[in-house]
């Protein structure tokens, strides 16, 4: 049975679904416990529209596409123009507020923005916000263009995942995962604008060096440390909160009869990726449909609408492949999921099966 810290994860992560009026409106979060978010990520699920995120670190009207557009953050005050004590605003641009086009949004809390471990650091972040009791953090941090430079995360414990994107010029994100490799994940990097294959990369990401519970390092790849000029860049990074969320790997085995995924909770949010294939970056929730085995699939790394194949089925204790194509080929994919509802709360009390 895994027991949790967090018997309500909705205190730090929901899902909200919405339906645009072409004009401003408040977003308020479905969850029984309100929670202001600190980090936005929008989709239009009827149309070809940009993938949009927002923190409260980089600042309100400060948008950075996720998906396939390169270019860097852009002010936009005609998107998400504040954060509420319980969801969002959103404007009338029509990447986020179509009129009677359906959308998802995917809300963190951080939290924290003071009091940093920096010990050993090279690089202290110029502004961040981070909850150690979830696992999350988001940094702004200006580049050196040296190899081995370190970087303060806040999260108190090794990270599991993080992405990151520069600022100011048009460059591809970046992201670590755990789960990429069984003895040295530091070797890895996946480009997050595009499906492709993890890359093999012994420097010029992480320097082939593990993060570690209060620093994680750089080589000198512009994507993630550039020194011309002024430099800066996003991150958002996770580790693993027993109960509510999870960051790790699965063999697909080719099979309708799928590959389980234990991860310890009911999932709210779900993404795969294989690490040996250029397949998309996956994502699932349980907001857009409620049920199984209607579970349609986003891609992190295009604009496109959200698709209709069914591809698992969301559980009480993980998720189970129910397609023998992709994410369930026989290869190996990274996951990264966060829950509604622990399996076993504190109490020793289970969760329901959805």
């Amino acid at each position: 049975m895994a027991y949790t810290t967090i018997d309500d994860p909705e205190a730090y992560f929901q899902v909200v679904t919405y339906t645009g009026d072409g004009s401003s409106q408040a977003i308020t979060l479905p969850g029984d416990t309100d929670m202001q978010p600190d980090f936005v990520w929008i989709k239009n699920r009827d149309a070809t529209d940009e993938q949009v995120a927002f923190d409260v670190v980089s600042g309100v009207q400060e948008q950075y596409t996720m998906a396939a557009d390169v270019v860097g953050d852009v002010t936009n005050s005609d998107t998400l123009t504040a954060f509420g004590s319980d969801g969002f605003t959103v404007g009338a641009d029509v990447i986020v507020n179509t009129n009677t086009e359906k959308y998802v949004a995917y809300c963190w809390k951080a939290g924290t923005a003071s009091g940093i471990n920096a010990t050993g650091a090279n690089i202290t972040p110029s502004a961040y916000s981070f909850n150690q009791t979830s696992g999350f953090s988001i940094l702004n941090y200006t580049g050196t263009g040296t190899g081995g430079h370190t970087v303060a995360h806040g999260l108190a414990a090794v990270p599991h995942f993080w992405f990151i994107k520069l600022r100011e010029l048009s460059s591809s994100g970046r992201a670590y995962h755990v789960g990429s490799d069984p003895t040295a994940p530091e070797d890895k990097l996946y480009n997050i604008t595009y499906d492709e294959a993890a890359q093999d990369d012994t420097n010029a990401g992480w320097n082939d060096t593990a993060p570690t519970s209060v620093l994680f390092s750089l080589g000198t790849a512009g994507e993630v440390n550039r020194s011309s000029g002024s430099n800066t860049y996003r991150f958002y990074g996770w580790t693993s909160i027993q109960g509510f969320s999870k960051f790790g790997s699965y063999e697909g085995n080719g099979n309708a009869d799928g590959t389980f995924v234990y991860t310890g909770f009911r999932p709210a949010f779900i993404i795969c990726k294989s690490v040996d294939s250029g397949s998309p970056w996956h994502m699932f929730d349980h907001r857009r449909e409620g049920y199984n085995a209607d579970n349609d699939a986003l891609d992190w790394t295009t604009t496109a609408a959200e698709s209709t194949t069914d591809m698992i089925d969301i559980l009480s204790n993980g998720f189970k492949c129910r397609i023998a194509t992709d994410p369930n080929v026989a290869e190996t994919y990274i996951f990264m999921a966060w829950a509604i509802a622990p399996f076993v709360n504190s109490e020793g009390v289970p969760c329901n099966a959805r």
